[in-house]
């Protein structure tokens, strides 16, 4: 008879989200599937709103990374308004995108990825959290961590009007202006955030890379998948958060394809199925293949791994050189066509390529507090409605996330779409899961180490299902009553 295995809810993520394994007679794995079973509608309900409105309602989408959705919005009505942003207004709000990125990137891998390297990942689940990392790396440690997320959080709250979800973004430009006190602090900060991003570093060199047994599961086939890969870089290839365009890679290194944001549509589809609220970004060029890797399917990542992937190099020294280092441990630097890096294809990675973004996003920082006209007063300009169409893009921490909104000649929205980071990496989360899955449960036989293996196949692209949930067509409801003691299934209600 055949077996099933549920993992819900599971654990160290944003939003909600189970697993459902599938086992055929002898034990072993059929399939496996990654359900998120919430719905926002963020697209349907904001159409009928005024544009401007836009920035300080999609940051509602989620409390963990309320800045890449405000900054995108904003981006979005830079276009739909014709008002090409402010060079000054341009650098507050990337500075602010800087701070969010090492605040976000902190929490990830101290409190949600990093444990089942720095506790391990077959220790009692009650010790995988950032406690049993404090435990482990020791309580100065864990007080560098909260210290980095609070100076941060308090310069975007300085610099953006509140905390959280910040309201600073005005079509063209930014509410108010950075003071010289608040630039003096923000250099500081950097400063700190160096360091810190240097200390995380370290901590994985030691701790992961210096355990052979963690080194053969990053560098192992288990986790790994030969994808495109997708990133936003500048002129010379180098990663950019805030600007530029959008790249993508073929699994053996050579250019898939660039574009600007605005020709998203051109290149990306969306594939839906029933059994989950998400939906399924792939190449159009290629199409749809299903949940399949290879040069030959559509599907592609977007995550801290693919942005270096995509990249030439790093655009800032420190960052550099922890990216020569990456490619290096992996033998893939100078190694792919005409010279430049092969992708590194093994997603536990993704953690080490996390932190090289931390560091840059520090050093990026700084640049930024140190410009000399950061605090140049000329950060507004008037704006007027059109009817037209917005599109604004940013690499939000997890992946490439896309505006689209269109207005009528009243500035009311007629049409939204939202393409956001977790969402182009969907069917690469479920693609892992089932290779884990396939490689770890033989024989029916499951532990909770076996399953949190399982988990590190999702938690590495670090989703989140808040802001990846949007359907295409109907949203059917489904209630499932269980008795309290052993959680036997007493009756299902669906609507829909």
């Amino acid at each position: 008879m055949n077996q099933r295995i549920t993992i819900d809810p599971i654990t160290r993520l944003e939003g909600h989200g189970r697993i459902e394994i599938f086992l055929d007679d002898a034990g072993e794995v059929v399939s496996a599937y990654f359900q998120v079973p919430e719905l926002r509608g963020f697209e349907s309900f904001c159409v009928g709103r005024q544009a401007e409105e836009m920035p300080n309602i999609t940051n509602r989408i989620c409390g963990v990374c309320p800045e890449a959705h405000h900054i995108a919005a904003a981006k979005a009505l830079d276009e739909l308004f014709g008002t090409p942003c402010l060079p000054a207004a341009a650098r507050i709000r990337e500075l602010i995108y800087s701070a969010f990125f090492v605040t976000d990137h902190t929490t990830h891998f101290y409190c949600l990825g990093g444990p089942d390297f720095i506790v391990g990942p077959d220790a009692p689940k009650e010790e995988r959290n950032i406690l049993g990392v404090i435990r482990k790396v020791g309580l100065d440690a864990g007080k560098a961590v909260i210290a980095c997320r609070a100076r941060n959080h308090e310069l975007i709250k300085k610099l953006g009007g509140r905390g959280v979800h910040l309201c600073g973004a005005l079509p063209g430009g930014w509410s108010v202006a950075v003071t010289p006190e608040i630039a003096d602090e923000a250099r500081q900060i950097a400063r700190q955030n160096i360091e810190f991003a240097l200390f995380s570093l370290e901590t994985f060199h030691r701790i992961v890379l210096g355990n052979a047994a963690y080194r053969d599961l990053v560098q192992g086939d288990l986790y790994a998948h030969q994808t495109y890969s997708m990133g936003t870089v500048d002129a010379h290839n180098a990663p950019n958060f805030y600007d530029g365009t959008i790249r993508v890679v073929d699994p053996a290194g050579n250019e898939f394809t660039r574009y600007r944001p605005q020709e998203y549509l051109d290149h990306i589809a969306e594939h839906v199925e029933p059994w989950t609220y998400v939906k399924f970004p792939y190449l159009k060029k290629i199409g749809w293949k299903g949940f399949v890797d290879g040069p030959e399917s559509g599907v592609y990542q977007a995550t801290p791994l693919a942005r270096l992937n995509v990249a030439d190099r790093m655009a800032t020294p420190r960052a550099q050189a922890e990216f020569e280092r990456f490619f290096d441990a992996f033998g893939c630097r100078g190694t792919g066509p005409g010279g430049r890096n092969s992708p590194v294809h093994h997603r536990l990675a993704t953690h080490w390529a996390r932190l090289i973004e931390l560091l840059y996003a520090a050093e990026r920082m700084q640049e930024l507090a140190d410009h000399p006209d950061l605090c140049d007063p000329n950060v507004r300009q008037a704006v007027s409605c059109r009817a037209g169409v917005g599109i604004g893009s940013v690499e939000a921490p997890r992946g490439t996330l896309t505006h689209h909104f269109t207005c009528d000649e009243h500035g009311i929205l007629t049409s939204v779409n939202l393409v956001v980071g977790t969402t182009n990496n969907n069917a690469p989360i479920g693609m892992s899961i089932a290779k884990a899955a396939k490689g770890l449960i033989h024989k029916g036989v499951v532990s909770d180490g076996i399953l949190n293996r399982v988990e590190m196949a999702f938690r590495l692209y670090d989703p989140c299902c808040s802001c990846a949930t949007h359907a295409i067509g109907t949203a059917p409801l489904e209630v499932t009553v269980r008795r309290s003691n052993d959680g036997t299934i007493l009756d299902r209600i669906s609507r829909g």
